[in-house]
């Protein structure tokens, strides 16, 4: 990774913490309904980018969130989860695109560019809501709490995107 991409990525990962931090983590809609855009990080970690880092960034992250919202690891454990299960995300989603490395998730929304960002926040926010809660009692519970919050993550995830995306002219 160049001192360019370094830089970008650095940026990226304080600025979707604060946001995490100062916006999102006040949001809680009828008790259901949490958004985790912070994962974005991970998502838009470059492809071709050193795999131990988005290991050790990715460990980062989470820990700072679970210092923030008092969780015990289970944003770490989550986050974890996601960079280490990332390259088998990609494989299935994007196929020999992937094995090629031309993939940019910051272009145009494609359906491979969705079900990437689908599936990746669903791994996250299952891990993350099933450590949390740790019963199989709440199996329907933990089901329910993953898709309204996956739902509505990966909105804001698109958002955020078409936000930060460079223009072209």
């Amino acid at each position: 990774m160049n001192s360019s991409s370094l830089l970008y990525n650095s940026i990226r990962f304080v600025l979707l913490l604060m946001v995490q931090v100062i916006l999102f983590n006040s949001i809680n809609f009828l008790g259901y309904i949490n958004p985790y855009p912070y994962v974005l990080f991970i998502i838009l970690f470059p492809v071709n980018g050193n795999r131990y880092a988005l290991l050790s960034t990715s460990f980062l992250l989470g820990l700072i969130m679970d210092l923030f919202c008092n969780s015990g690891g289970v944003h770490s454990a989550a986050c974890i989860t996601l960079a280490y299960l990332r390259p088998s995300i990609f494989k299935f989603s994007f196929g020999l695109s992937y094995e090629y490395q031309t993939v940019k998730l910051n272009d145009v929304l494609t359906p491979e560019r969705f079900s990437f960002i689908l599936i990746a926040v669903t791994v996250h926010h299952l891990c993350m809501f099933f450590m949390e809660i740790f019963a199989l009692d709440y199996f329907w519970s933990i089901l329910f709490r993953t898709l309204v919050s996956t739902l509505f993550t990966i909105l804001m995830c698109i958002l955020i995107i078409y936000l930060i995306k460079p223009s072209k002219r």
